[in-house]
Formats: C-alpha cells, sequence, structure tokens
C-alpha cells in the first residue's frame, strides 16, 4: 500500500512561480510514473505532465510546454513541479497520481493511466 500527498500550492500572482512537491510514502511495488493533474471550478480534470518510473521520460500538456518542469529526486520518493511564469488560467486544484505499473518507459497524460491520486493543493493565480 501507498499513497500520494501533495504540498506546494499557494496563492501567486500573474508572471510568479510555485512549486509542488508529491511525497510517495509506503511500500511501492518499484520506480513507478509519477503526472501532474490540474481541474478547474467547471472544468474536467486534465493531465498536466508526467515523469516515467523507468527512464525518467517525461511529458507536457502544450499548455504549459516551456513553463513548468517535472523532476523526481534519486530515492524516487518524491516529485516536483515546478510552475514559472504562472498565468491566471493555471488556477486550478493541482493532483499527482501514480500509475501502479513499475518501470515504464514512457508516460502518457491520460487519467486512466493513473490510479493511486493524492488530495490535492489549490494554485491560485491571480493580481
Amino acid at each position: 500500500q501507498f499513497a500520494l500527498v501533495e504540498s506546494g500550492g499557494g496563492l501567486v500572482r500573474p508572471g510568479g512561480s510555485l512549486r509542488l512537491s508529491c511525497i510517495v510514502s509506503g511500500r511501492t511495488p518499484g520506480s513507478l510514473s509519477i503526472g501532474w493533474f490540474r481541474q478547474a471550478p467547471g472544468k474536467e480534470r486534465e493531465g498536466v505532465s508526467c515523469i516515467s518510473g523507468g527512464r525518467g521520460t517525461t511529458n507536457y500538456a502544450d499548455s504549459v510546454k516551456g513553463r513548468f518542469t517535472i523532476s523526481r529526486d534519486n530515492a524516487k520518493t518524491t516529485v516536483f513541479l515546478q510552475m514559472n511564469s504562472l498565468k491566471p488560467e493555471d488556477t486550478a486544484v493541482y493532483y499527482c497520481a501514480a500509475d501502479w505499473r513499475p518501470y515504464l518507459n514512457s508516460c502518457t497524460l491520460s487519467k486512466a493511466s493513473f490510479t493511486v491520486w493524492g488530495q490535492g493543493t489549490q494554485v491560485t493565480v491571480s493580481s
């Protein structure tokens, strides 16, 4: 059994930065692919970025390419989402999620691939 806990959300002005963290705690079957998703009020949850458990291959939504960077620590217990040049449209609850299949060499931004989810952290971009 393992769980995910997000942190690092908050209120930031347009153009500002935040770094989200996703801590993986408990016993995992191996190095897992982790994804970041977000859900704005009245909208569907959408994929933002992911990092594969095997090669560390990353994937980004077009809307965040060049602004967001996903990474993980060497122990592979924490995944970070560095968010720069934030825009009001980035406002949402951000969730991290894990694909239970270990050591994959790629990842997708499809919600269906991720089976364990954190509780979310609010990010608000406003002046």
